[in-house]
């Protein structure tokens, strides 16, 4: 399947080493502002062995009909900004084009959108995009369910220049149905992500952590997402749709 990938942060990088490796999935483009790195091709750039095309365009540069017109894809991915959707979104949407967001936050407004999106192809959703996280939520509402009473404290830790609270705990705060001031940051050095969930019993406590390592673990999550979405109808999906029949089976 080809690959689009909007956005070439660091975080986009990441993705786009972990594409390039993977034989199921050919990167054929990477969109993003800048100019710096306009038509340089993404595997030199990276130093990974690759006979995919992954050029580097700018969106100032080259419009997104013209870009799919001239490098059709099956799939974009978004690791740009909650503004990117407006870029992109409908155009690809037309196109039945696939869409994977992995924006952290998205007000109602752009929320809605993706609703909409969702009406004419398939469009998958998530704060957080690696799987361990998600791995982590779904264990989590699990005991929730058992043990309704139970006292729920989360813990996020992230990078020094990282803003506001990170989507990913306000995402776990709202399935376990607690309240956002029950969430504790932290923002130190290079700290690439840290989840923790603190399920205080009487008597004892039971901890569910998950750590990022690297940021090549959004390049897995979005290769996961990517292979279970291929023969998924329109609509729009999050990770527990995808993780559902994991555990049904």
């Amino acid at each position: 399947m080809k690959i689009g990938l909007i956005g070439f942060g660091k975080t986009g990088k990441a993705v786009a080493s972990v594409i390039l490796q993977n034989k199921e999935f050919c990167l054929e483009w990477v969109l993003r502002q800048s100019t710096l790195l306009e038509h340089r091709s993404v595997p030199e750039f990276l130093g990974v062995h690759s006979d995919e095309p992954g050029l580097i365009y700018s969106s100032s540069k080259i419009s997104m009909e013209e870009l799919l017109d001239k490098h059709p894809v099956d799939i974009i991915i978004d690791f740009s900004s909650d503004q990117g959707i407006y870029t992109y979104g409908l155009i690809a949407a037309e196109r039945e084009i696939k869409i994977i967001s992995a924006i952290s936050h998205y007000t109602e407004k752009e929320i809605e959108l993706l609703k909409e999106l969702a009406l004419q192809t398939t469009v998958f959703w998530s704060p957080n995009i690696t799987l361990g996280v998600n791995y982590l939520l779904f264990a989590a509402k699990f005991l929730k369910k058992i043990a309704p009473w139970v006292d729920v404290e989360i813990n996020e830790e992230h990078f020094k220049l990282k803003e506001g609270t990170s989507g990913t705990a306000i995402k776990i705060a709202e399935a376990l149905d607690v309240e956002k001031e029950n969430i504790n940051s932290v923002r130190a050095g290079g700290i690439v992500g840290k989840h923790e969930i603190i399920f205080g019993f009487p008597f004892q406590t039971v901890r569910l952590i998950h750590e990022s390592i690297s940021r090549e673990a959004f390049g897995s999550g979005v290769i996961f997402v990517a292979e279970n979405l291929k023969n998924k109808s329109k609509g729009l999906y999050n990770f527990e749709d995808i993780l559902q029949p994991y555990f049904t089976n």
